[in-house]
């Protein structure tokens, strides 16, 4: 990370003054968990002793918005103005300042409660202004979330250097897998007009943490790197830099010879060598700070160095030495897949694990947090811990592609925390997952609407990611509690409800749409609803047939020795437990192995009947989490807690027709008959393999819109959905 620039100050003014402008709307989830309301009277007596004044004694941009920053919250907060001073006059002042402070390295900082000239104060220092900035959104959030503040003695930084968005954004303003309106970079007013919801984005960002947000999809037009784009691009990256966020662009490999008119992208050529360092100086021109490259390269179709005979290591190293005389980075994925292999799930590791160590120092490969796709739950991705010679970014999805899109609740730190703490090698070895990457990179679920993510609780996921990308090993009903707290209130009679619920949601959607280490049995290309009986795709892993192997004798994948022998990826005793049935958790049984309908269970029953009561168990989850909000209605403002609801309803209905329609199928197969007290699905199969949908948010197709297209079965279909 290289140091930002500083803006000139009336600039710098300019975007303050965009940033104190509120929204002139009530309460619309526009505010995140930055809301800054008044404290009740007796918090508010509390802290007004210990925030009587604010001394910013660095005139940095990045310490300059912090101390914008502490001016709004302190004010909104105690109800009171909050002056900024040019010394410390008073007992209780909050003082920012950049020294010498051991301990937190860049970006980290220090809150130590002290004396400065006989006055009690609330020092916040750093190693630059980054950690300042970092540091005053910390303390804001103490106050917000009524921790105290008369004692302090913290530090804190990043336990990873990089912490980015994946916007999957197009030109066109459509969003792949997005399910909160189009994308937010209206890129036609560009660069004219700089609408104030970019500085407002980066704000979020740079209060949890986050330093850096690819613009747009990794399925990348070349369009983006020519020169009228890159100015827009710049016009964004002003926005961003008073925050202390830089700018990625996803790059196509085909660039030269999509705009530069070369015959080839060979990374070897020297033509196509030279162009990449030509537009790699063009573009360091414009935004001295740019961040790097995001590529995805031969797969899914996309063009890459293996056309010419390459291997991923030449492709990247390539854009590495473009990049290298302004310290950029190039962050590689490893999400490759093709119909020529007889495990997708084992692709990514026999392409990128004979190539460790054979990338550029500043090459990341970024590898998903499973082996497949961002599914409801998959085991760790058996690239972590093997690539002990190459930096590695784990990628996760905030946008809930699978996890039912932007239907009701489905808290995902659970799930990252799940990969995150996993061990590596053994439970005795004490290497998880989180102690060998250098970064994150979430997928944004950020989008146009008016609260960002479409429904209120995603924002929690764009909350956590930021926290947990800060450190790994957060733990998720901190995190949960703390985004409660900020974005609900602090009334303890909303708290704890809320926290459960939230805690419980991730695995609620696990049951309701792939128990037991099933995967991918989602409806084709939009992933919206269930569709367990495809099986004519001609890509096979398409399919969801191919995930199940389901047939009348059982069902799972077989990834031991006897079958695809995915388990052997992992070091050996990782792999051992996975591929032995009497150490395989349960969670993961189907997807390491096939095993017959009436396998015995550790529950002590059947697979078929263990299968049936994770479903309802999903449902029932749901339906509690329902019942808790609607009483949780005296505690929240009307306004979300309506839209909570309905979004919480149809989860629901979602829920049940996930099961009924999955209940159908799998009975159709086994000819099992329910576990006593389980009730029949509501209608027969090929009522539900009848529904189809020709349009859902976030389809792949450009311009396919944001409006549900159902056509429905016989006797009426679940399109009020």
């Amino acid at each position: 990370m290289r140091d930002l620039k500083r803006a000139p100050i009336a600039a710098f003014i300019a975007l303050i003054l965009l940033m104190v402008a509120s929204p002139a709307h009530a309460e619309d989830g526009y505010r995140l968990w930055l809301r800054y309301e008044r404290l009740p009277a007796p918090a508010r007596e509390r802290y007004k002793a210990a925030a009587t004044e604010i001394v910013m004694e660095s005139n940095a941009q990045l310490a300059q918005s912090a101390a914008g920053e502490l001016q709004r919250g302190l004010s909104g907060l105690l109800a009171m103005p909050v002056p900024l001073r040019t010394k410390v006059g008073r007992d209780g002042a909050i003082v920012g300042r950049i020294q010498s402070a051991v301990g937190v390295g860049s970006e980290g900082f220090a809150i130590r409660t002290t004396l400065i000239a006989g006055h009690r104060a609330t020092v916040i220092s750093a190693n630059d202004e980054r950690g300042l900035l970092y540091g005053s959104f910390a303390l804001l959030r103490l106050i917000q979330t009524h921790r105290p503040i008369d004692r302090l003695a913290i530090t804190d930084r990043p336990k990873l250097e990089l912490r980015m968005l994946d916007h999957w954004d197009n030109l066109d303003r459509t969003v792949e897998r997005g399910y909160a309106g189009q994308s937010l970079w209206d890129w036609q007013t560009l660069p004219q007009v700089k609408d104030p919801r970019y500085t407002d984005y980066a704000r979020a960002n740079a209060s949890i943490g986050i330093n850096g947000v690819v613009l747009n999809n990794v399925n990348a037009s070349a369009e983006i790197l020519t020169a009228p784009y890159l100015r827009k691009v710049r016009a964004l990256a002003d926005q961003f830099r008073p925050w202390g966020v830089h700018v990625y662009l996803s790059a196509r490999f085909s660039a030269p010879m999509d705009i530069g008119g070369l015959k080839t992208a060979d990374p070897l050529d020297p033509a196509v060598r030279d162009w990449w360092k030509a537009k790699a100086d063009e573009i360091y021109r414009l935004i001295p700070d740019f961040g790097g490259f995001l590529v995805k390269a031969n797969s899914e179709g996309s063009p890459g160095p293996q056309d010419y005979g390459r291997s991923h290591a030449d492709g990247a190293n390539m854009l590495a030495e473009a990049l290298a005389s302004h310290d950029g980075i190039v962050l590689w994925r490893a999400f490759v897949y093709s119909a020529a292999k007889n495990d997708r799930a084992k692709q990514a590791y026999d392409e990128f694990k004979p190539l460790d160590g054979r990338f550029a120092g500043n090459v990341i490969v970024q590898v998903k947090n499973g082996p497949i796709d961002f599914q409801p739950r998959e085991p760790f991705h058996p690239l972590f811990g093997r690539m002990r010679r190459t930096e590695v970014a784990m990628e996760v999805q905030l946008t809930r592609e699978y996890l039912g899109q932007s239907s009701g609740i489905a808290f995902l730190a659970p799930m990252w925390s799940e990969v995150l703490d996993a061990d590596t090698c053994s439970p005795r070895c004490a290497t998880p997952v989180r102690a060998t990457i250098k970064a994150m990179v979430g997928v944004s679920n950020v989008g146009s609407d008016r609260n960002w993510t479409g429904n209120n609780f995603n924002q929690a996921n764009w909350y956590a990611f930021g926290r947990l990308a800060w450190n790994p090993a957060a733990t998720p009903s901190g995190i949960a509690e703390e985004w409660t707290r900020m974005t609900w209130g602090n009334d303890p009679r909303l708290i704890g409800r809320v926290v459960v619920i939230m805690l419980r949601s991730r695995e609620a959607t696990v049951d309701i749409m792939a128990p037991l280490g099933l995967a991918h049995q989602m409806a084709t290309d939009h992933h919206y609803g269930p569709s367990p009986w495809v099986c004519d795709l001609t890509q096979p892993s398409w399919n969801p047939c191919y995930y199940s192997r389901a047939d009348a004798r059982g069902i799972g994948f077989d990834r031991t020795a006897s079958g695809s022998d995915a388990a052997g990826q992992y070091k050996p005793k990782i792999g051992d437990c996975f591929a032995n049935l009497k150490c395989v958790p349960d969670d993961y049984l189907l997807w390491f192995h096939h095993v017959p309908w009436t396998y015995r269970m550790r529950s002590g029953r059947s697979l078929w009947n263990e299968l049936v009561a994770r479903y309802d168990r999903g449902v029932g989850e749901v339906e509690a989490a329902q019942r808790q909000w609607d009483q949780l209605r005296p505690y929240v403002d009307a306004q979300r807690h309506i839209a909570v609801a309905a979004s919480l309803n149809r989860q629901r209905i979602e829920a049940k027709w996930w099961r009924d329609a999955s209940i159908a199928y799998w009975q159709s197969l086994s000819g099992l008959p329910l576990p006593s007290g389980h009730a029949p699905p509501a209608h027969p199969l090929k009522w539900y393999q009848a529904i189809h949908f020709d349009t859902v948010p976030g389809y792949l197709a450009p311009g396919a819109g944001h409006q549900f297209s159902c056509v429905p079965p016989p006797g009426g279909p679940p399109c009020a959905l």
